[in-house]
């Protein structure tokens, strides 16, 4: 049985936005829009405003990371490579940011969808136990897989 959602409070910190909402049919990826016009030269870093904040449900945090044309259209990678939202970073002033490296020169501009985020639950609680054999199957180690 799937579980239940409470609804999200979304606070909007830029007016000029579309509104969040799932793209029906296509993909539980929910974007994100630029909330600032954006010029960046090659080499630069800047932390991109994305115009939301959330109260995400406890035990859960949302995982941010670029749309699949991010780097073909702007030119623009994300420097943590997946961003981490979770629900401790819901105040008032917890605007939504977006870590950009840029490759070439370019402009975001208002509105534009940079990066998109799903909602995943928390990792349960974890033990350890340390051995000194795996006894499994043996890939072969990093990378042996060959090529296509």
């Amino acid at each position: 049985m799937a579980e239940a959602w409470k609804n999200i409070k979304i606070k909007y910190f830029c007016k000029e936005i579309d509104h969040l909402a799932p793209v029906s049919g296509k993909s539980d990826w929910i974007d994100l829009r630029c909330a600032e016009e954006v010029k960046m030269k090659e080499g630069e870093f800047r932390l991109i405003r994305l115009g939301v904040g959330m109260i995400l449900p406890e035990g859960y945090e949302a995982h941010v990371v670029p749309r699949s044309s991010t780097f073909r259209n702007y030119g623009l990678i994300q420097t943590n490579s997946c961003g981490i939202v979770d629900e401790s970073y819901s105040g008032d002033n917890d605007e939504w940011m977006w870590p950009a490296y840029a490759v070439r020169d370019t402009e975001i501009h208002l509105n534009d969808r940079i990066c998109q985020f799903r909602i995943f639950k928390h990792q349960p609680e974890i033990l350890f136990e340390e051995v000194e054999q795996l006894n499994a199957s043996d890939r072969g180690g990093f990378g042996s897989t060959g090529r296509a």
